[in-house]
């Protein structure tokens, strides 16, 4: 026969089970749907009928007339299977990889830009996030590509830089974080404003 505790125990567990497991996740996601619905949706961004993407999700820019995100540890979630990976590369900093890793992407920052070899490159542009798939680089690391993507594009420079400005999101609610430039977002502006020639 079952014990008065060993019951109770049961109990417990299945009425937490139904409370934390199916009705506190059924009122919030219900609650967000109707307070918070683009961002309860994955804050997913269209362009006319297409989806280009997520704000909260780096992808991959290439070539002169983007900005570039941040490097990614994991190709910006793309594999065989069409599953979105995250993660980090997990190098620490006395790794030999990392070092190389980071001067590499440091070069290629510096001969897109026609720099000297000794240029300073802002870091969130050499390193890797941790998440993999960072949508935002510093406002510094925007107005670093600015004359690559003016030149790219065949306009002024002082035109794709009062668009990076426009875009830049200060900290929230004006002390947490650091200020930030959504790539996606403006990449998307770009090409709206200054279409590619």
């Amino acid at each position: 026969m079952i014990g008065k505790i060993t019951l109770q125990s049961i109990l417990q567990t299945l009425v937490w089970t139904v409370v934390c497991g199916v009705l506190y996740p059924l009122c919030m996601t219900g609650l967000f749907q109707v307070l918070f619905p683009y961002q309860a949706n994955g804050s997913l961004v269209h362009v006319g009928d297409k989806l280009v993407g997520s704000e909260w999700m780096a992808q991959q820019f290439t070539g002169d007339k983007y900005f570039w995100p941040r490097p990614s540890a994991c190709t910006y979630g793309s594999s065989p299977s069409g599953l979105v990976a995250s993660g980090g590369s997990n190098l620490g900093p006395t790794s030999a990889q990392l070092q190389t890793n980071v001067n590499a992407n440091a070069k290629t920052l510096r001969t897109e830009g026609r720099l000297p070899d000794n240029a300073p490159v802002p870091a969130d542009l050499v390193f890797a996030s941790a998440s993999g798939v960072d949508p935002e680089i510093s406002p510094e690391a925007a107005r670093f590509q600015i004359a690559r993507v003016a030149s790219a594009r065949g306009v002024g420079a002082d035109q794709v830089s009062a668009l990076v400005e426009q875009y830049v999101k200060p900290r929230q609610w004006g002390f947490l974080g650091e200020a930030r430039v959504n790539v996606l977002m403006l990449n998307l502006a770009l090409d709206a404003a200054l279409p590619k020639k």
